[in-house]
C-alpha cells in the first residue's frame, strides 16, 4: 500500500475506532445496546486521550502481518498525533486543517491541506461526539467470545457502501474505552489496533501537537503553499 494512501486510510480508521462517540443505535440486542450506551457516555466525556498502540496489517498477499507500534495523542476538538516508534519512526499529525506525515529516516515531510469539511466526515465529528452513527452502521454482538479483560465485543456493519465490510470492537472492562479494534475490508484484508496504557483526559501540553523537523528536511506540499514549517533551531 503506498505510504501516503496508507496514512490517509489509517487516519480514517483511527477516527472511527476511537470516536464511536456516536453510538445512537437502531435496535441492537439489549446487551449490545447497554455496552454501546456506556461506551458512548464515556467517550462523550473525553476531552483528551493518550494511549500506546500496536497496529497489525494482515493481507492475503503477505505471509506475515506488518506490525507497527507507537503512541496516540488526541485533544478535542481537532488535534491528533500518531507517533510511531517501531519498526520505522514516523509521525502523523492533524492540526489547523493540515495533515502532516513526517518520515525522519527519509528526511521527508508530506503536508496536505485537509479542511474540516473533508476531515469531519472521517475523524473530527466522530471524536468530538458531533456525529451519530445510527444511520451508518448496524450494530450487533460478535459471536466470538471477548478476550480476557474485555467488558464485551461489538460488531459494526456499514449500512451503505464502504471500504470496510465490518469493524469489531472490544471494550476494556477497566477504562470503558476501546481496547481493540479490527477493520476488515471486502477483500479480507484486516487492520487491527490494540490499545494499552490508556489515559483519559490527560493534561497534554501544546508542544505535543507541534511538529518540529530538522533544517535539511525535504518538505512536500500536496496543495498550494501552507503555513510555514517550523524547523529546529529556527524561531
Amino acid at each position: 500500500m503506498p505510504r501516503a494512501l496508507r496514512a490517509l486510510v489509517l487516519t480514517a480508521m483511527a477516527g472511527t475506532l476511537i470516536s464511536l462517540t456516536a453510538f445512537a443505535l437502531a435496535s441492537p440486542p439489549p446487551q449490545s445496546q447497554s455496552l454501546a450506551a456506556r461506551l458512548e457516555q464515556k467517550l462523550r466525556g473525553l476531552k483528551s486521550l493518550q494511549a500506546d498502540f500496536d497496529q497489525y496489517y494482515y493481507s492475503g498477499t503477505v505471509s506475515k502481518p506488518l506490525h507497527e507500534k507507537g503512541r496516540l495523542y488526541f485533544r478535542k476538538p481537532d488535534l491528533m498525533r500518531w507517533e510511531y516508534a517501531e519498526p520505522e519512526p514516523k509521525v502523523f499529525l492533524y492540526k489547523d486543517e493540515v495533515f502532516s506525515q513526517y518520515y525522519p529516516e527519509d528526511s521527508q515531510l508530506i503536508r496536505s491541506a485537509l479542511g474540516k469539511t473533508q476531515y469531519e466526515s472521517e475523524v473530527l465529528t466522530l471524536l468530538s461526539g458531533q456525529k451519530s452513527l445510527e444511520a451508518d452502521y448496524k450494530v450487533e454482538p460478535d459471536p466470538a467470545p471477548p478476550e480476557a479483560g474485555s467488558a464485551g465485543r461489538l460488531k459494526l456493519v456499514p449500512k451503505a457502501e464502504s471500504e470496510y465490510a465490518a469493524i469489531t470492537l472490544d471494550v476494556d472492562s477497566r477504562t470503558g474505552l476501546v481496547r481493540k479494534a479490527v477493520f476488515e475490508d471486502a477483500a479480507g484484508n484486516r487492520t487491527e489496533f490494540i490499545f494499552n496504557k490508556i489515559k483519559a483526559n490527560p493534561k497534554l501540553k501544546a508542544s505535543v501537537f507541534v511538529l518540529e523537523v530538522p533544517p535539511d528536511t525535504e518538505v512536500i506540499e500536496d496543495e498550494a503553499p501552507l503555513v510555514p514549517v517550523k524547523k529546529e533551531g529556527r524561531a
